[in-house]
């Protein structure tokens, strides 16, 4: 379980320079992160410390995450956004 300090340090890290990553993270951390296991916690941590091109491309579906617990979250995170 994350302590609240860390927490407050992800919701930091969800504060993008893309608009379009801010309303992906942003919600997600807020409603979602609770939910997750430690493990899955910690993949979202370290999804992150990714690029911010990188994640852009992952989450709009213009490329392949190659890491399979970095692909596995962000197919996560677009499951809950999608209606």
């Amino acid at each position: 379980m994350f302590e609240k300090k860390r927490i407050s340090r992800l919701k930091w890290a969800c504060r993008r320079g893309m608009l379009e990553l801010d309303v992906l993270f942003m919600p997600f951390v807020e409603q979602g992160f609770e939910e997750l296991d430690y493990a899955q916690q910690l993949v979202f941590e370290r999804l992150l410390t990714c690029d911010d091109p990188d994640l852009y491309a992952w989450f709009m579906g213009h490329q392949k995450c190659q890491d399979p617990e970095l692909a596995s979250m962000v197919s996560h995170i677009l499951s809950r956004v999608k209606v």
